[in-house]
């Protein structure tokens, strides 16, 4: 009875999911905190940047197939090129998507966690907590930081790509394509900094999770 009661929770948890502060009492009921909350979605948000950096990369790829077409199907080589970048546009969205979903329960964790120091009688305790608290809200900030830097690098990368597509749309022949070769070897640059930048995001992302599940052990 209690396990089908959780799944009715959980189940009206995920309905309300559109309603923060609903979505997270509910799942409360369940047993599952703000704070595992955000973990999982700070697990999401590296999974949804690693995706984007093989997206990306796998964009590069079929762009530099079509630059060095020789002979063959140029528009079947055009529109696999085509579909990496719409394939890239979709991984940036989700990266910006969930990095949005941390943010959103960040702010409610730690709205919940000031209340919650007032509370405490003890001063001592309340100190040890107000400082626990300053400390997982510093790491976030920086966390933060880093996911904004990388997802940032590409809007512009993102326009890139559209530019040379629509270009080469109505233009699709070897010509064409050689006119395009040295903004070619501007995106690859870019790309090639984006991948770093979400290394840099990962990293402090595997950072951030290792301290919040340490802290709940």
């Amino acid at each position: 009875m209690k396990q089908l009661l959780s799944l009715a929770l959980l189940g009206s948890a995920l309905l309300l999911g559109g309603c923060q502060s609903a979505y997270y009492g509910a799942m409360e009921k369940v047993g599952y905190h703000k704070r595992d909350i955000m973990v999982d979605r700070v697990k999401d948000a590296k999974e949804s940047q690693e995706e984007a950096q093989q997206q990306f990369s796998s964009a590069l790829e079929e762009m530099q197939a079509l630059l060095n077409h020789d002979g063959g199907d140029l528009e079947k080589a055009y529109n696999k090129a085509k579909d990496e970048y719409e394939a890239a546009q979709s991984a940036a969205d989700d990266v910006s998507n969930r990095i949005d979903k941390v943010e959103d329960v960040a702010e409610a964790l730690f709205d919940e966690w000031q209340a919650e120091i007032a509370e405490i009688s003890k001063a001592s305790l309340r100190s040890k907590s107000q400082t626990k608290l300053k400390e997982t809200r510093r790491n976030y900030e920086s966390l933060m930081r880093s996911m904004r830097r990388a997802e940032s690098k590409m809007p512009p990368i993102l326009t890139s790509m559209k530019d040379n597509m629509l270009y080469l749309k109505h233009n699709l022949n070897a010509q064409t394509i050689g006119a395009i070769k040295g903004e070619f070897t501007s995106l690859k640059t870019d790309i090639t900094g984006l991948i770093k930048e979400m290394n840099r995001s990962i990293a402090e992302s595997n950072k951030f999770i290792a301290a919040m599940e340490a802290a709940g052990q």
